[in-house]
């Protein structure tokens, strides 16, 4: 692996300082501090970008992992349309219990598995007493809530209520080698990082060894610049390693997964915006519209601050997508195809969050959107599951690091 400082591995390649730090800022390529704190990049995979950028062919196509079944078994929680238990199964993981909440998400994990056992409810009324001591690992994507601080006890945090506290039950209950949660990058600042804080603690309170970090999916096989904050715990009586998995050098770009997408249902615009979309170029967003046109797009939000580069988006065949919401028509957050006029459709959602095309979607469309939108990439849920997977195995793989676990917390250190 050879590291180049910007300004050496622009000279190498014959391109500006300022085009590889637009290459850095829009997550296509990674960079590293050396001991001087100086920016080092890894040359192969700066000049594997150029190249692809250039029309060569990248060798990274759009691919969903999978590995051969495994003895261990989980319980998924908070599933919704089944991105990470679809992302640990292909792990090797078999799944005795997933719970999901919303009819039409629970729908979908029911029509695409049924021999899953699916248990749809309120994750407050429901326990797995028949499973204690049989699973390996709890898994749950629970949403972030605030907790309530009992002034007069200083920083102790309160849980009872919220969806994590019922996750931490689940996880007491059961009392896997493994558990782990997954959650938006905001966490970690939630509530100036006390929320987090609070997570950490229970779980260390219940028996159990905890790290986190944060993972950027589109340098795990996923065609989408995607976040999200993994917490993995292992039990205190296990000496297990902490793996999490290793950044690839690589991205996959939009011409790479969804150039031959299945048709499918989605959005369209409507005819003022359509006239309005379609002078957008591949890549660009309102500020490469005309001045009129800009106003009339933006209206009110042409005055204010920012930079609103979500405003009148298309996305870009050579890059990974921006990160999916539940609606790719919103106005800040717009997810135009790159070279149709429209709003990316169920299917070409489906495969950018690394979803099978035979993964069907319950419910109407805006109801697709939306469980697409919210679920975790299951590449990513792979490549993070194939690591806990190794631990359970007692193996170190090439493709994950081992990080420390997060020191024993105080309730001093929740205030």
């Amino acid at each position: 692996m050879v590291k180049l400082q910007i300004s050496e591995a622009a000279e190498k390649l014959d391109v500006s300082v300022d085009t590889i730090r637009r290459w850095e800022k829009k997550g296509l390529i990674k960079s590293q501090r050396n001991s001087a704190n100086y920016r080092e990049f890894d040359f192969e995979e700066i000049n594997r970008l150029y190249r692809k950028l250039n029309g060569e062919p990248s060798g990274y196509r759009y691919t969903i992992l999978k590995n051969p079944v495994s003895k261990f078994t989980a319980v998924d929680l908070f599933a919704g349309a089944g991105g990470t238990a679809l992302g640990l199964e292909n792990a090797g993981f078999r799944h005795l219990a997933v719970n999901e909440i919303d009819k039409w998400a629970a729908d979908t994990l029911r029509v695409n598995r049924p021999h899953w056992n699916v248990i749809e409810g309120d994750i407050h009324e429901i326990s797995f007493p028949d499973l204690e001591g049989k699973v390996n690992l709890v898994e749950g994507g629970f949403p972030c809530q605030a907790f309530s601080y009992a002034g007069n006890k200083l920083g102790f945090a309160d849980t009872r209520g919220t969806l994590f506290h019922e996750f931490a039950r689940i996880v007491s209950e059961l009392r896997p080698e493994i558990a782990m949660g997954e959650n938006v990058r905001g966490l970690v600042n939630h509530d100036g990082g006390r929320t987090l804080k609070t997570m950490l603690k229970q779980l260390q309170d219940i028996g159990y060894r905890v790290a986190y970090k944060m993972i950027r999916a589109q340098y795990l096989d996923v065609p989408q610049k995607r976040e999200r904050l993994i917490i993995i715990a292992v039990r205190n009586d296990l000496d297990y390693p902490i793996l999490f998995p290793k950044e690839k050098d690589y991205t996959v770009s939009l011409k790479d997964s969804i150039s031959d997408v299945p048709e499918g249902p989605g959005m369209v615009y409507n005819e003022w915006k359509f006239k309005i979309m379609d002078k957008v170029p591949e890549g660009g967003n309102w500020r490469d519209l005309k001045d009129e046109d800009q106003r009339a797009y933006m209206k009110a939000s042409y005055y204010l601050g920012g930079g609103k580069t979500g405003l009148a988006r298309r996305l870009s065949w050579d890059e990974p997508s921006l990160t999916l919401t539940c609606n790719p028509a919103q106005k800040q957050t717009e997810r135009c195809h790159p070279s149709k006029t429209r709003p990316l459709n169920v299917r070409e959602y489906a495969r950018i969050q690394s979803f099978p095309d035979e993964w069907t979607f319950q419910g109407s469309v805006s109801q697709q959107y939306k469980q697409i939108g919210n679920a975790v990439p299951v590449n990513l849920a792979f490549h993070v599951g194939t690591g806990l997977r190794a631990m359970l195995e007692g193996k170190t793989l090439d493709t994950h690091e081992e990080q420390k676990a997060v020191p024993a917390l105080q309730e001093a250190d929740l205030i």
